[in-house]
């Protein structure tokens, strides 16, 4: 075997072992532990006194159903990956094609890269060049944090170009008790509202909640109801956030929480995941926009040349 050969292998071998998430980077502080990862920028895996508070994925794994990941610039999906903005038709690649969609936004596969760290935090950023269907460049940065309040995630996105920008964010992790069924969890969403769907999980309309089987203003027993659902008009906290809470028989709950920033909760019940993840988990999401707001214009933050947006959220265990 000459030296190039062997060299080549050796290469390939590496490869092979490197995590397909990238670079992890490991956060700890008061019994809390949290790995963020270079592809896509999110958190793995993030428990609390050693009990899981996410369902993360495996090192050796892609984030399985977007576990953890940053949703920017849109979140949700846009219909055949068309909208206008500023009098111009944009085209965006269509990353769910079997629903002719485009989806989750441009930077849950990407790499970022790790600008400051301590012990107990890491703060990582990605810029996001002009492309097809998003002619505007950003530069977007989250500073992940860990202590006895829990997991805390502060982004800002920066608008580098020199037009305004249409911009929206959410976030996907996915929030369970160990040990307990999702059909067991009781769960609280203070909306009054939810978005209705077709086919292609895209709006069509809306409606009130009160009564029906997603009113979850209440907290109650999730039971069979299946979610893949935005809730809208949210109830706010004194400080103009909101949370939503899930909790276990035994009284082990998590919370999840998010700041003025985020008007909109999306909460999935995991029903389309593979066999194993199958109702293990609810994805519970806070989003600065609904679905398809590209389109429809609502809650779209625009963003002027050389302004930031801010907005920050988090999990803790109780």
């Amino acid at each position: 075997m000459t030296i190039l050969s062997l060299t080549m292998e050796t290469a390939a071998a590496a490869q092979l072992k490197h995590a397909p998430s990238g670079t992890q980077w490991t956060i700890r502080s008061g019994g809390q532990e949290a790995v963020i990862v270079e592809v896509g920028g999110g958190v793995r895996t993030f428990t609390a006194d050693g009990r899981d508070v996410v369902s993360g994925y495996a090192e050796h794994e892609h984030a399985v159903g977007s576990a953890g990941h940053v949703l920017a610039p849109w979140p949700n999906r846009i219909r055949d990956g068309q909208y206008t903005f500023g009098g111009e038709h944009l085209q965006l690649p269509l990353t769910e094609p079997d629903r002719h969609n485009a989806i989750h936004g441009l930077v849950n596969w990407v790499r970022w890269t790790a600008v400051d760290a301590t012990e107990d935090s890491i703060t990582v950023a990605h810029d996001l060049v002009p492309q097809a269907g998003y002619p505007w460049p950003l530069r977007l940065q989250t500073r992940w944090s860990v202590s006895e309040a829990g997991l805390r995630a502060e982004h800002e996105v920066t608008n580098t170009g020199g037009t305004p920008v249409p911009f929206g964010l959410a976030t996907h992790p996915y929030v369970l008790v160990p040990g307990v069924p999702v059909d067991d969890l009781t769960l609280r969403v203070p909306a009054r509202s939810r978005v209705l769907v077709d086919a292609r999980l895209l709006p069509i309309g809306a409606a009130a909640v009160t009564g029906t089987e997603f009113d979850f203003v209440e907290s109650r027993r999730l039971g069979a109801t299946v979610l893949d659902t935005a809730f809208g008009e949210v109830d706010t906290n004194a400080d103009g956030g909101s949370q939503v809470d899930i909790a276990a028989p035994d009284g082990r709950g998590v919370t999840v929480w998010a700041d003025s920033a985020f008007t909109w909760w999306q909460v999935y019940s995991s029903d389309t995941l593979p066999p194993e993840r199958l109702r293990k988990a609810l994805a519970i999401e806070p989003m600065t926009c609904p679905p398809d707001a590209f389109r429809s214009g609502r809650d779209v933050i625009v963003l002027e040349p050389g302004t930031t947006w801010r907005g920050t959220w988090g999990i803790r265990a109780h």
